[in-house]
């Protein structure tokens, strides 16, 4: 009696929600956080490698291929003889299932403000901080609470020009712009991203819920106290970020899409979705456009990698 091997086909991949994480790109040597699915594709969700940041579950998410191929026409009569990538172009949309600094940032599309509290007191950073506990001098704890939300960064110095903010670009000053903004030593921290929340506070210094974006901060940066964020409608900035999707099969399988380089394409935009009566759900709504990277492996342009990680 002979025997057939059936080949089982797997089954798609079934995922209950789609993973978001975010990195900071470069700004001044566009150049995008590298993620490799070989060697990091199978990183617990909760604690990405760094310098990833999780932003939670998203709602909504589509990617969309805008590449247009076209056909290469040769001979007489016209007969295609080959195609071409005519455009190269990729977006991403989705909803941010939660509210939070670099949430909105990210779906703002321009500059993204701290507000520094009326009365708060500075602080300068001692040496011995860490990404996640701030040695402010046990003269200066005192002006600081638990559940208070911090900026970190340089001061910003009049005249100076270009990208600005520690770890992640949040702004770009213009000779015009360095004339208004003038002695205003605060500036670098009115729009840095390097924000955080107090956990706790001991003798010295002020513990964070979770790691500065900015990693540890030197003895340069100055703490203030901010009460909460605010953005705008218009200017010349885009937000540029290096961004990662996973879809976590339920059978063990993992999808992952990774765009080097993606900016925000619209303004600041919410969602409404209806709960029970009379409560609704906002959202934040962002779309993104992928900007092209060179391979370092053949020297091709792309805008995406999607990696497959079948179940073991």
């Amino acid at each position: 009696m002979s025997t057939a091997t059936v080949l089982m086909e797997a089954t798609p991949p079934t995922s209950r929600q789609v993973r978001a994480y975010f990195a900071p790109v470069d700004r001044n040597a566009e150049t995008p956080t590298s993620f490799d699915a070989a060697a990091d594709g199978r990183f617990e969700l909760d604690t990405p490698p760094s310098p990833w940041v999780d932003l939670g579950c998203v709602a909504g998410f589509a990617r969309s291929c805008v590449t247009k191929i076209e056909p290469l026409l040769a001979g007489s009569p016209n007969t295609v003889r080959s195609q071409v990538r005519q455009t190269l172009e990729a977006t991403v949309k989705l909803e941010f299932m939660s509210w939070g600094k670099l949430q909105m940032a990210l779906t703002t599309g321009a500059q993204h403000m701290n507000l520094p509290l009326v009365a708060g007191t500075t602080a300068a950073v001692c040496e011995g901080s860490t990404a996640t506990c701030i040695n402010v001098g046990a003269g200066n704890v005192g002006a600081f609470a638990v559940g208070q939300m911090i900026a970190v960064d340089v001061d910003y110095a009049p005249g100076a020009t270009g990208f600005v903010g520690s770890g992640v670009s949040a702004a770009y000053v213009t000779a015009a712009a360095s004339a208004v903004i003038g002695s205003d030593t605060n500036y670098t921290r009115r729009v840095t991203l390097n924000t955080g929340r107090i956990a706790a506070v001991t003798a010295a210094s002020l513990e964070l819920e979770a790691p500065l974006v900015a990693g540890d901060p030197t003895t340069d940066m100055t703490v203030i106290p901010i009460c909460g964020f605010v953005d705008r409608e218009g200017g010349n900035f885009f937000q540029e970020w290096s961004g990662l999707f996973v879809l976590d099969g339920e059978q063990g399988d993992r999808v992952i899409f990774y765009y080097p380089r993606l900016q925000t394409m619209q303004g600041a935009t919410e969602t409404q979705s209806a709960l029970t009566k009379p409560l609704c759900r906002w959202g934040l709504a962002g779309a993104f456009r992928a900007l092209p990277v060179m391979d370092a492996m053949d020297g091709e342009s792309v805008v995406c990698y999607r990696s497959y990680l079948p179940a073991v």
